[in-house]
């Protein structure tokens, strides 16, 4: 058990307080071993109705959305709290979500910590007020000035593949914007978000309401979240399935709806490509958190006239793949999440082949391994783009490889998804390169190996892949209303 952590189980953060859980304890499970790591507290829809109480009233009552050099100074004062603690977090982190180790100096732990300085400068920086200049509308001389506040209390719904990376992307923009949050994180990873909690609420001058973390094996929880009308705002990240639903909660009252769903991204290597560096880094990509990432991509679309040379460069990348233990320093690949998660991938590898498709590698359980929610880095082939595994997200370590004939062909199969978050394009001609950027239908593109993802960098995507921008000062905007007051004389 971690220090930053109690014996008997981690706390449910409401109204500056650590508490119990109304409906007890639940398990939280290191997927690499399948053993227990300890309890988190379990909420119930009291426990819920109390948090969302408490955020009303620090929203309200307080002057937290109006003090922006305060807010600054708790998010700087979190983040030095978060990084003193960074092996703790680390342990955490690499236990609850699988998450190797070497990602928890990246994009599971570190950078978003990080980031939450960029958050707390937006809150210093950002123009709140803008002069509209003098008018007479309807005859009348007027004033008008445009101001940027708060939207309010903001329920915040996330997933456990990087939960930290997701956590601290909702928390610091919307606290920076001077809102007040209800955070229900999944019920995978509730310690990871649990800790944070407590270094809140004893290592931060951060308002007691302000921030409330509710942890709890009740999915349905997120939904009381969503029709609550004293919830202002609900973000969520998750499976465009789930989407859905918060979108139809939210409508209920009609609040404003963030949503980061799901992706299912093409990899385009051109035919000028060094094909088998491209297809190498393809396949590298997928094996990153065992392929447990929105914004991968997972189909792989190559020149039909080098479509085995493709295969076969990817298969060796992959092939060279092993699934391991996430605390070892050289793992990429570990386990899926949970015995479910597994299911749902060998799941859609039993669809590939049923559909005639050729697993080139992978495609099972590694060999020896008797423990722990492993999958082998897996290539899929000789299936178009119509087919099940090309069309919907299976968040596991699963290529797909496509045949393209022609740059129109490529974007063609590129854009025929419903979903539209990420991609890349990897050539040597820029003026084609930009040719195929511009056309392609998705929220974020990396070119030749960019690196698109960074904290004042605006995420999300197109079609079913969401609604709004996560990140960068897009990101902060999404928890801001729109004031303008007109004064006449």
């Amino acid at each position: 058990m971690s220090s930053l952590l109690p014996a008997d189980g981690a706390r449910l953060l409401i109204g500056g307080k650590l508490v119990e859980g109304g409906s007890g304890v639940f398990a939280t499970v290191n997927p690499a071993t399948e053993e227990v790591l300890g309890q988190a507290a379990d909420a119930d829809a009291a426990d819920l109705d109390a948090a969302v109480a408490a955020a009303r009233t620090a929203f309200d009552e307080t002057d937290w959305s109006r003090d922006h050099d305060f807010r600054a100074h708790c998010l700087r004062q979190l983040r030095a709290a978060l990084q003193s603690e960074a092996d703790e977090l680390r342990a955490i982190t690499v236990a609850e979500a699988g998450a190797p180790l070497m990602l928890t100096r990246g994009p599971q732990l570190d950078g978003p910590v990080d980031d939450l300085g960029y958050c707390a400068d937006l809150a210093e920086t950002y123009r709140w007020e803008t002069d509209l200049g003098t008018a007479t509308p309807m005859g009348i001389k007027s004033t008008r000035v445009l101001r940027r506040e708060a939207v309010g209390v903001i329920g915040a719904i996330t997933p456990w593949n990087f939960p930290h990376q997701i956590n601290f992307a909702k928390l610091g923009p919307a606290l920076a914007a001077g809102n007040t949050v209800v955070l229900k994180p999944a019920p995978d990873t509730p310690w990871c978000a649990a800790a944070v909690g407590a270094i809140i609420a004893e290592r931060t001058d951060i308002p007691a309401g302000v921030v409330n973390i509710v942890t709890s094996a009740d999915h349905a929880l997120g939904g009381r979240l969503t029709e609550d009308p004293r919830v202002d705002m609900v973000s969520f990240t998750g499976s465009t399935a789930t989407g859905r639903a918060v979108m139809t909660g939210a409508a209920t009252t009609l609040k404003k709806a963030f949503l980061e769903l799901g992706g299912k991204s093409a990899f385009i290597v051109l035919d000028d490509a060094n094909i088998a560096a491209a297809c190498g880094v393809a396949a590298f990509s997928v094996c990153v958190h065992a392929g447990q990432g929105c914004a991968i991509t997972t189909r792989l679309l190559v020149p039909r006239a080098r479509y085995e040379e493709a295969v076969q460069a990817a298969a060796a990348t992959l092939g060279g793949i092993r699934p391991g233990d996430p605390a070892a320093p050289g793992t990429i690949c570990g386990p899926l999440i949970s015995e479910r998660q597994r299911a749902r991938v060998e799941r859609y590898l039993d669809i590939a082949r049923a559909d005639g498709g050729r697993i080139v590698v992978g495609g099972g359980r590694p060999a020896g391994v008797d423990r722990g929610y492993f999958i082998e880095p897996t290539l899929i082939a000789d299936l178009g783009n119509e087919s099940t595994v090309a069309r919907e997200e299976i968040f596991g370590p699963v290529l797909v490889v496509i045949p393209y004939d022609g740059d129109d062909d490529a974007i063609r199969i590129a854009n025929d998804s419903p979903y539209g978050l990420s991609g890349a394009v990897w050539g040597t001609d820029p003026e084609r390169i930009r040719r195929v950027t511009d056309r392609v239908r998705t929220g974020t593109l990396a070119v030749n190996g960019g690196v698109w993802y960074s904290a004042d960098v605006p995420f999300g995507g197109y079609k079913q892949s969401g609604i709004g921008r996560e990140m960068g000062v897009a990101g902060f905007e999404e928890y801001l209303e729109t004031k303008v007051i007109a004064t006449a004389g």
